[in-house]
């Protein structure tokens, strides 16, 4: 009973906190929800901090193990399973990606800077093994694929706050637009590769032609 109210204390919090923000949700809320005391909560997590601690654990664990079964070669696949492992956890646990404090609190800073650091070498890591294999073209100025790399991982790890910032807007998709900066490096090779990986069809969903009428974008 009581590992069941615990688990049920961390997902009623998760929802709760993604809904309105870990620091707008008091114990008391929390409680509430589940129907138990705020007595009995605190039994099990003393303070929202604790709590924290435990859905950061419990959020780790989960996605340790699903990365490391995506990182055995350092492939376009990878890539592809990384940007969709990103956004399946930040939409479980949106309100720690889209709150800097929660993102900057003790518990978490440093092993998101540690993710960060190996998610950037990861793709380093991937867009090597294509120059390798023939699929991506060598880089053509210093520092394009470091670069690419790092904003590979920066749309992945923001697309969900800039989704909500452009609420109104015409949505998009991280791993598309993702894919549009790295589709014009790769080599023939690398496009047959591509297709036949994602399909033929798949180019088709990058998104509308570009408007070369300047005199849509100017008005005077």
């Amino acid at each position: 009973m009581s590992d069941t109210t615990r688990k049920n204390i961390i997902a009623a919090s998760v929802k709760l906190f993604n809904k309105r923000g870990f620091n707008a949700v008091s114990l008391f809320e929390i409680a509430g929800q589940i129907e138990i005391s705020r007595g009995n909560l605190t039994y099990h997590f003393k303070d929202k901090d604790a709590l924290l601690e435990a859905i950061s654990n419990e959020m780790w664990e989960k996605l340790t193990k699903e990365r490391n079964k995506s990182r055995q070669l350092p492939s376009f696949e990878n890539l592809h399973n990384e940007v969709q492992l990103y956004q399946k956890f930040q939409k479980k646990y949106a309100f720690i990606f889209l709150d800097n404090h929660v993102l900057n609190h003790p518990l978490l800073k440093d092993r998101f800077n540690k993710l960060i650091d190996q998610t950037i070498k990861d793709n380093e890591a991937a867009l090597a093994f294509a120059i390798e294999i023939g699929n991506l073209k060598p880089e053509p100025f210093k520092g394009i694929y470091r670069n690419l790399a790092f904003n590979t991982w920066m749309i992945a790890f923001f697309w969900v706050a800039q989704k909500n910032l452009r609420s109104n807007k015409k949505p998009a998709d991280a791993e598309l637009t993702i894919w549009s900066m790295l589709l014009p490096h790769l080599t023939e090779k690398g496009i047959n590769s591509f297709k036949s990986f994602f399909g033929e069809a798949y180019l088709d969903k990058l998104g509308e032609a570009f408007d070369l009428k300047i005199d849509n974008y100017i008005r005077f």
